[in-house]
């Protein structure tokens, strides 16, 4: 049996007395996409933070290609192959749409301080590279004619999917969306979702993807697990999920 990719185990969250996450247990498996949806305060975000080591956990245990995480700073979890893009676009806007993917290729290899300033080889190696993986995403998602465009001069739609090409530079094994498609129209929206599926085909990537909007996550996840005040109460294929009562009387308002 494969191993998941990401397993998470009765993972709580409190803030003092508020218990924002109930022991919520799920698993992400490699090369799907996974849904993570609930009403408004039913704790996405916080699973996002504590998953990426922002926040952490009060109890439960994350796993990772293999390894615990659980408590890991946040520049740990990044460079074991974890990226993250956020429901509020955040762009460098003074650097071109190149320029802000090369930053997600920036991952690709350590170098110091002292090797930046003074241009030594193992930067000029990590900037190759950089401008390797910023051509690829730049072609592979129809932004080769913005490359040269400062990011924020992008219609927003773009701005999007400059953030998810950004994140995909950095080469990770999971990527997390928080409400990719906030803001878009219907015809960005369904290029949203060709271009997650391709991620998905064409790379080693599994995607865990927050998103209120339903038409896109029934048609493009291959599992979805649902929050309400917290706690996990649903979790199986879409077409199963959105058919339990308890998942319309939280999220639908049946």
């Amino acid at each position: 049996m494969i191993p998941p990719l990401l397993d998470v185990t009765e993972l709580s969250v409190r803030f003092g007395g508020l218990k924002a996450v109930d022991e919520v247990s799920f698993k992400v498996g490699k090369n799907e996409i996974v849904g993570l949806i609930g009403p408004n305060g039913a704790g996405k975000t916080t699973i996002f933070n504590t998953l990426c080591g922002v926040l952490k956990a009060s109890a439960g245990r994350i796993v990772f290609a293999g390894r615990d995480v659980t408590g890991l700073a946040p520049d740990r979890v990044a460079a074991l192959g974890v990226a993250r893009t956020f429901q509020n676009v955040r762009l460098f806007g003074e650097l071109s749409v190149r320029e802000n993917i090369m930053m997600g290729a920036y991952r690709a290899g350590p170098c110091g301080l002292f090797a930046s300033v003074l241009r030594l080889g193992r930067h000029h190696r990590l900037e190759r590279e950089a401008m390797v993986r910023s051509e690829t995403w730049l072609e592979r998602f129809g932004l080769a004619p913005y490359a040269d465009t400062p990011s924020t001069a992008l219609p927003f739609g773009l701005q999007r999917v400059a953030e998810i090409a950004r994140a995909m530079a950095s080469d990770p094994a999971l990527l997390l969306l928080d409400e990719p498609a906030a803001g878009l129209n219907e015809l960005e929206k369904q290029g949203l979702s060709h271009i997650l599926r391709d991620i998905v085909r064409q790379t080693a990537c599994s995607v865990l993807l927050v998103e209120h909007n339903m038409p896109l996550v029934m048609g493009l996840v291959d599992r979805v697990v649902v929050l309400d005040f917290g706690r996990k109460i649903a979790d199986g294929l879409p077409q199963d999920v959105v058919r339990d009562p308890a998942v319309a009387e939280a999220y639908l308002g049946v």
